[in-house]
């Protein structure tokens, strides 16, 4: 089977759109791939972190992908720290990037703006991300818009490797689904929903309560008029909304548009509501389960092992590529 990879930054509570753009395709894949799913616990210290939050915080991205549908006997599940080949290759790719292609990351600049100091590890993140993929030489990347330049970094160094050292690395592909990719703000249809944004309104946690959804929804920004039609241009925050409905019910943008004709917006946001307090409740449920039952921790040796034994032999294969001495 082919292989996948992708990660999680443990930063702040995983949302809806998180779930929609990442975890249900996880869950998906699974099936028909050799998949690697990890918390990128190395990559969320880029920026400062409270020690006690940055534990429970990691500790909830992993539960929640199991929560999920991630299957641990099907996928490897474990935080980056616990392989301890994320962080040697990463430092060998870092050699191998120039300084001009890390100060044209678009995320660098954004993270680094108006910033007076910044830190290394903001500016080499590309590196390590480059490193997460290509230890197991993955086939395919789940990634949304927003990563789709650092993966261009990773074939670019992939392929860099390989002219100096001869052929290793496969040219991993980008995996963004047609819908769903990218679930916008509640309260601003031009930006991603984020688990960063200072405003929790702005977003539905995984974790939070059913009445506090319902809230959230019916309190979310909507356009002019009272269409419930899909044009994200004119109508981007209504054609969000209706892209989360789509999500949650299994209906088609058109059968949704089909729907509410002309009932209005009222009586959209509230079935909308129910349907993601119908999608969570259960993940919900099983993350509690999984959390008081003691198991995470096997989960994540387990899957330490696993994608240890794999990226062990790349950075071994890689170090004898490169002329390091070997004993």
């Amino acid at each position: 089977m082919k292989r996948v990879l992708s990660g999680i930054q443990p930063s702040g509570q995983l949302t809806l759109g998180n779930y929609i753009g990442a975890m249900q395709n996880f869950v998906k894949l699974q099936e028909t791939h050799e998949c690697f799913f990890m918390v990128v616990d190395l990559h969320a210290i880029t920026v400062p972190q409270e020690p006690a939050m940055l534990r429970e915080q990691t500790e909830a991205v992993a539960a929640l992908f199991v929560a999920a549908g991630i299957d641990p006997s099907k996928a490897s599940v474990f935080l980056q720290s616990h392989v301890r080949a994320h962080a040697e290759l990463g430092w060998l790719f870092t050699t191998l990037a120039y300084m001009g292609e890390l100060e044209r990351m678009t995320q660098f600049k954004d993270k680094s703006a108006g910033k007076d100091s910044v830190g290394a590890g903001l500016f080499v993140y590309p590196t390590l991300m480059a490193a997460d993929i290509l230890l197991y030489n993955a086939d395919l990347v789940p990634v949304g818009d927003d990563q789709k330049q650092h993966l261009e970094l990773t074939r670019d160094l992939s392929q860099r490797f390989n002219t100096r050292y001869g052929d290793y690395f496969n040219v991993p592909a980008p995996y963004i689904p047609k819908t769903g990719a990218r679930i916008m703000s509640l309260d601003d249809g031009s930006k991603k929903m984020s688990k960063s944004n200072p405003n929790p309104a702005s977003f539905i946690a995984l974790l939070d309560p059913p009445d506090v959804i319902r809230k959230k929804i019916s309190r979310a920004t909507t356009d002019s008029g009272k269409e419930v039609t899909f044009n994200p241009l004119d109508k981007p925050e209504v054609s969000n909304l209706m892209t989360i409905y789509s999500q949650c019910s299994g209906l088609s943008l058109e059968e949704v548009a089909a729907r509410y004709e002309s009932q209005g917006y009222g009586a959209f946001k509230k079935d909308l509501a129910e349907h993601v307090v119908a999608v969570l409740e259960p993940l919900q449920t099983r993350y509690k389960e999984i959390r008081s039952s003691g198991q995470l921790y096997d989960i994540l040796r387990d899957g330490a092992e696993r994608a240890a034994a794999i990226a062990d032999r790349t950075v071994q294969d890689v170090k004898e590529r490169m002329g390091f001495v070997q004993i």
